[in-house]
């Protein structure tokens, strides 16, 4: 299923939540979302555990989000790995009751599965009803699927409890019921809009806006990702410039993350200087000249016609204490090179069309694709400010220099691009990703990591159209073409295994016999999880 994020921009007076779930759960927030359009934003998001953990920071850097709903297990695992406040929708005495006495005409022997602990008054509850209902409690999804099987041994054949436990106990082959009502989840969205009012007014002014984007660095150390040795340096490197203020010049291909490497810097230095914040990126070969001028220092009103009255302060000043990435710096103009290499030596700058200097406490950090030092022999670049600039140099390695990080890169960016469109991986992509790791090592990556997230995304929209589809060389080849040609691709030594075509609904239970009645088996060969295959089997009355 995929859900557009709505930009927080558009309902500004509106509380932000972010709805964290799988399996049944999703759908039951899906369907009560519509009921709150009109008093929040609401922000489906199909991932759990760490998978969330890891997409919710992430987009944190760039969204505002005032509370994350989730429930169980999850909520549990998220509250103490986010650094927003989650809400944690809960069964009530009711739901319980209501899911009991469904499962009770399913079966005479019911089970309950709860997260940590078990309802003290549910024995109460059993012994006045004389219902037999075996409880058991869990901490990890392996720890639930052995108290499913041990409950199923027992003779239990009906057990209730959240998304995750009625998946594993229909996997089991038993009748799983849902715990949650649709009341309590109103109940999680109330709490969580009553936590928003009360923080708005302890704020005493509102909710405060988050600082722009473009004043900010989203990427860290963490996002250069990689575990060949050529990467491993590459951040051992950025620690250590991260305590100096030094200029820093990043040389590296195009798509090789010089961007993602200056705003790690930014940030470790920020962590051992929290007062220096602001990190202010600007092309320079994507301006024009006349307009980088008045971009990078700033204008005095009356400066040009158009000019706005009273000025505008440049990026210098707006990057005070913090840090101003020059992207492209090759291809800054000379005239303005020479105005840049002042700024750097008398730490001030002058505004277009002004006389007063303003002094200006920036570190500089610039990046380009091409060889300084060669334009510096042609004389197109200003020898002293090249000088000036490199204090501290960085080489970013190309992708096709590290090509052992091409599989867990494009497993990465494969997963985040389908939880960009709410669809969840296949529980064996590890697998597929490995599978397909000879043409994705083959090819030479001219786009370098820009160019490998590019084709997962594409991808990712693929398999999000063919559910049944997993990611095979044959699947890969077809809808990336560019791999045709790849070094080895012919090899006798690289197998391209034939393209698995989507089950039709009447094959699932043949490719079943198959295997051997081998459910493991079969939802390999299928390429989805065993309980997708389940689902579909009972939806096709094969279960």
């Amino acid at each position: 299923m995929s859900v557009a994020s709505p930009p927080t921009n558009d309902a500004p007076d509106k509380p932000v939540f972010w709805t964290v779930s799988i399996s049944r759960l999703f759908h039951l927030f899906r369907d009560i979302t519509p009921e709150y359009d009109d008093r929040a934003v609401i922000v489906p998001i199909s991932l759990g555990f760490e998978e969330a953990v890891q997409h919710i920071r992430e987009r944190l850097e760039m969204e505002r989000c005032d509370a994350v709903i989730a429930a169980g297990s999850n909520a549990a695992y998220l509250r103490s790995r986010l650094p927003v406040p989650v809400v944690t929708a809960r069964a009530s005495g009711y739901d319980m009751m209501q899911a009991l006495a469904k499962a009770r005409r399913i079966s005479q022997r019911l089970g309950i599965v709860t997260y940590q602990e078990t309802p003290a008054q549910l024995a109460d509850f059993a012994s006045t009803f004389g219902l037999n209902i075996a409880q058991r409690s869990y901490a990890t999804a392996e720890e639930a699927r052995v108290q499913i099987s041990e409950l199923k041994a027992a003779g239990v054949q009906a057990i209730v409890g959240a998304g995750l436990i009625t998946d594993l106990t229909e996997e089991a082959g038993l009748s799983g019921v849902f715990v949650y009502s649709a009341a309590s989840i109103r109940q999680a969205f109330e709490d969580a809009l009553e936590l928003a009012r009360q923080t708005r007014l302890e704020a005493g002014r509102g909710r405060p806006l988050p600082e722009a984007g473009a004043l900010r660095a989203r990427h860290g150390l963490k996002d250069l990702r990689g575990d060949s040795a050529a990467m491993a340096q590459v951040r051992q490197t950025v620690m250590l410039y991260a305590r100096s203020p030094a200029t820093v010049l990043i040389e590296g291909e195009t798509g090789t993350g010089k961007e993602l490497a200056a705003q790690a810097i930014h940030h470790e230095g920020a962590l051992a200087h929290p007062a220096r914040k602001p990190f202010i990126a600007v092309n320079c070969g994507a301006i024009a000249e006349s307009l980088l001028e008045s971009e990078l220092f700033g204008y005095d009103e009356g400066a040009f016609t158009g000019s706005r009255r009273g000025g505008r302060a440049g990026l210098f000043e707006a990057a005070h204490r913090g840090t101003l990435f020059l992207d492209e710096i090759g291809e800054m103009p000379l005239a303005l090179q020479t105005r840049l290499l002042r700024v750097l030596e008398e730490r001030e700058v002058t505004r277009v069309g002004g006389t007063r200097p303003i002094p200006v406490d920036v570190r500089i950090i610039s990046a380009t694709h091409c060889d300084l030092a060669a334009l510096v022999a042609q004389g197109r670049f200003r020898a002293d400010l090249y000088y000036r600039l490199s204090v501290l140099r960085l080489r970013l390695p190309a992708l096709r220099e590290r090509l052992d990080d091409v599989p867990a890169l494009a497993e990465w960016l494969l997963k985040h691009a389908l939880a960009a469109m709410n669809v969840r991986p296949h529980a064996n992509l590890h697998a597929e990703v490995t599978g397909c790791a000879p043409l994705l090592c083959g090819h030479a990556w001219p786009g370098n990591v820009r160019e490998l997230r590019n084709l997962m995304q594409r991808l990712a929209l693929f398999l999000s159209a063919e559910p049944l589809q997993a990611l095979t060389p044959g699947f890969l080849l077809r809808h990336a073409p560019e791999l045709v040609g790849v070094a080895g691709a012919n090899d006798a030594d690289v197998t391209i295994a034939p393209e698995m075509p989507r089950a039709a609904p009447e094959s699932l239970a043949e490719i079943l016999r198959h295997c051997g009645g081998n459910r493991a088996e079969a939802a390999k060969r299928l390429g989805i999880s065993r309980t997708t295959l389940w689902r579909r089997l009972r939806e096709e009355g094969g279960g």
